[in-house]
């Protein structure tokens, strides 16, 4: 199983509860297919580089999970379906990629402690 990292943008006209439901079905997706999700990160709502289908703020949401690759075809294939999703990224990580992943939300959950 590889390690991967998903990043998808939302619709923005979506409410909190349409969102919530948007992201559970994609996790749903991941589960079903058997792969383990190791981090999921909303990043709210934030602009865009440049207007996708005239909006210019989308919903960003991370995911990064172990998998197997018959799994990304199947999760880009929902993706590509769900018209609430403007965009969406899949890449595999290499293992410098990975630790740097552990290494940042370590960094993050020591924040969250100090807090």
């Amino acid at each position: 199983m590889n390690q991967y990292e998903t990043v998808f943008i939302l619709t923005p006209v979506l409410s909190d509860v349409q969102m919530k439901e948007a992201v559970e079905k994609f996790t749903g997706i991941l589960k079903e297919e058997g792969a383990e999700i190791i981090n999921e990160e909303n990043w709210g709502l934030k602009k865009l580089a440049y207007p996708i289908q005239k909006k210019s703020t989308g919903f960003y949401q991370l995911v990064e999970f172990k998998a197997n690759p018959e799994t990304i075809e199947k999760l880009e294939l929902n993706f590509r379906r769900d018209e609430r999703v403007i965009r969406f990224l899949t890449f595999r990580m290499d293992k410098y990629a990975a630790e740097y992943a552990a290494k940042r939300r370590n960094v993050k959950s020591t924040k969250k402690e100090e807090n």
